[in-house]
């Protein structure tokens, strides 16, 4: 019977309890410490291993003869030591943990002063304004766009100071609330509600309430001495009315920049440099004008002076917009210039009120005169004459003998009236507009040689104006001219061009055949009043000066007694000019329109020393459609107003007689 001593539980971490019932065998076992003197593989300590293992293997024996159990033997040493299961770890030295928290904490304290030195003290400034920055905004401060004038400086659009009125809420007076609140709604015709709410509106501090107040209409306000309310000045775009230039100067959008016309084309040079003011923003995000600084001074922009003349653009749009009333027309233009190819008048109609933007559309705002093309007609014979003159091909006297019709391939081209068969000199065929007897002449000329002076004069290309919407018109090149093209673009058929081309092509023949870029634009100037002019334009001699007077003097029988616009002679001046008429395309189908013309006339005064050009153009005139009866009135009507405007003198001299149709006495050369 074992030791009741032995049935107690042990622990088997405990020392003696291995190879007693219950206890644990160690996995491994502990390796003895060496002992001074003597290692471990041999001497007094290997032999005190064998002896305690053969020890423990004699005691295990005996014990096993006891009831199950290995007795013990008496007097016999007891067991060694089991190993110890789990590592005994010494306590760390207190004093190295303290030195390396010490020292990380002295690191981050270091870190944290060298930024607070970075913040505060070396880039101390640099913080400071991105701080300002968080409450501050620049805005623009608006500057005076530039005039657009005419040549004597009278406006066509001009910038007027007005004021913004606004109210700061946080500043408004109880005690004052109700007056501010009637004395803006009575003084700028306010809605009571919207006043009340923008007044009310704290903590906001800035209310815009009116716009486009009139400096006076502010100092009455301003002189009540209410509180909380404010004004900062703008400026508005004003049009002085009927100045008949709508179409050609345009306008400016709500932010004011120029979207249409010359506001728009001419937007960098008018607008001058808005203004840099720094303002400060509430929570709401309102801007605060009292609190911020000057950061830059508007530059004025400069104002551009035209080569126009006020009166006659004026006098031009009235005098086109009756017209157009009473044939019923679709619309029209007027072109004038004089013999430098400055533009005096562009007037276009139906027009609009740049005043009143919200009332019209694209339609209206587009300037006829340089974007609406058609078919040139008879006036386009100039050309063709001017090419057989300046090639030596004819003279003005040399005789043809036009029919009434001429069959052209698949084709019969007819005159406009049926004279029949009929003797007449190069002059006469200008002077009645000839078809038949133009298509003879252009036979002789040739479509290459024809196409360049169209080319030289001018057609299918832009004017060099630059204006907005321009059209080129359409000129194809000579190689594409099929069977009956050439007899047709020698009559004004088959092209077209815009009427500001035309009017440089009887420019260039009033100028002794000298083509010079058109100009409209005289010169700037700026805000000290000192005057740029534009560069000097470029001159091109088309024809010489001696084929440039003998077409003056056909021209010129357009308007005598035998011509197609005896409406456009005038009173004391010798007039030069040609009727046009050509029918109008179906922009859909590609074809004519039956019975929709193009009814034109230009021409130039004094015929024998030309000063004033001026070209009519009527879109589908329903009661006449002819050039002489329907545009011829107009430029007499036009043409007279310039003359006397422009103190043009009388002509002292008679035209010289010059032969229309053959003489019997003479030999002819029949073409």
């Amino acid at each position: 019977m074992s030791n009741p001593r032995d049935r107690r539980p042990r622990d088997p971490r405990r020392p003696g309890a291995a190879g007693r019932p219950g206890s644990r065998p160690s996995k491994r076992p502990e390796r003895e410490p060496r002992r001074p003197g003597g290692g471990t593989g041999g001497g007094a300590g290997s032999r005190t291993r064998s002896g305690a293992a053969g020890a423990s293997r004699g005691s295990a024996a005996r014990e096993v003869r006891r009831g199950g159990e290995r007795p013990r033997r008496r007097g016999s040493a007891p067991p060694p030591p089991p190993p110890l299961l789990r590592r005994t770890f010494r306590p760390g030295d207190p004093g190295r943990r303290i030195k390396i928290g010490g020292a990380i904490i002295v690191v981050i304290l270091v870190l944290f002063a060298g930024r607070l030195t970075q913040i505060q003290g070396v880039e101390a400034d640099a913080y400071a304004e991105a701080a300002a920055n968080l409450r501050l905004q620049t805005i623009d401060i608006p500057t005076l766009r530039g005039q657009i004038t005419d040549a004597e400086g009278n406006p066509f659009a001009l910038s007027v100071e007005v004021r913004n009125v606004f109210v700061d809420p946080e500043e408004v007076k109880e005690e004052e609330r109700d007056q501010l609140v009637t004395e803006l709604v009575t003084r700028f015709g306010l809605e009571q509600d919207e006043v009340e709410a923008k007044v009310d509106a704290a903590p906001s501090r800035y209310q815009v309430v009116a716009t486009e107040v009139s400096p006076d209409d502010w100092q009455d306000m301003r002189d009540l001495g209410l509180s909380g309310v404010g004004a900062e000045v703008d400026y508005e775009r004003v049009y002085p009315e009927e100045t008949g230039a709508a179409d050609l100067i345009g306008f400016v959008g709500s932010e004011g920049h120029g979207l249409e016309g010359l506001e728009g084309y001419l937007d960098s040079t008018l607008a001058g440099e808005a203004g840099k003011r720094q303002v400060e923003v509430g929570m709401d995000g309102t801007q605060i004008p009292m609190a911020g600084g000057l950061v830059r001074e508007p530059e004025p922009g400069q104002d551009v002076r035209l080569t126009l003349d006020r009166d006659l653009q004026w006098y031009a749009q009235q005098a086109l917009a009756e017209r157009v009333e009473e044939l019923d027309a679709e619309g029209g233009s007027v072109v004038v210039t004089n013999t430098d190819h400055e533009i005096l008048a562009m007037a276009d109609y139906p027009s609009y009120s740049p005043n009143d933007i919200g009332a019209t559309g694209s339609e209206q705002w587009s300037n006829g005169a340089v974007a609406e093309t058609f078919e040139p007609g008879s006036t386009n014979k100039v050309i063709t004459l001017a090419a057989a003159l300046e090639e030596g091909l004819t003279t003005p006297e040399t005789v043809y003998t036009v029919p009434y019709s001429l069959q052209y391939y698949d084709r019969t081209f007819r005159n406009s009236t049926n004279n029949g068969t009929q003797r007449l000199t190069v002059n006469g065929i200008m002077a009645q507009s000839s078809n038949v007897g133009t298509i003879k002449i252009a036979d002789e000329v040739g479509r290459g040689t024809l196409y360049d002076f169209m080319k030289d004069f001018g057609l299918g290309q832009p004017t060099g104006l630059a204006l907005p919407g321009e059209e080129a018109g359409i000129l194809t090149d000579p190689d594409d001219w099929w069977g009956t093209q050439l007899p047709s673009v020698s009559i004004g058929h088959g092209l077209s061009v815009n009427a500001t081309q035309m009017a440089l092509v009887y420019a260039t023949v009033a100028n002794g055949g000298v083509r010079v870029e058109p100009r409209l634009v005289a010169g700037t100037v700026d805000p000290e009043g000192e005057f740029t002019p534009s560069e000097e334009p470029e001159k091109t001699r088309v024809v010489s000066e001696e084929t440039a007077e003998q077409l003056a003097l056909m021209l010129e029988a357009v308007t005598g007694d035998e011509g197609t616009a005896p409406q456009a002679r005038i009173d004391g001046y010798r007039v030069a000019g040609k009727t046009g008429t050509a029918n109008r395309l179906d922009p859909e189908t590609g074809a004519y329109n039956e019975g929709v013309y193009t009814a034109t006339f230009a021409g130039f005064a004094p015929a024998d020393d030309p000063e004033l050009i001026v070209q009519v153009v009527l879109h589908n005139p329903k009661e006449t459609y002819y050039g002489g009866e329907a545009a011829g009135p107009v430029f007499n009507d036009i043409m007279s107003f310039a003359l006397k405007t422009m103190k043009v003198p009388p002509t002292d001299t008679e035209p010289p007689a010059i032969r229309l149709f053959e003489d019997e006495d003479e030999e002819d050369s029949d073409g």
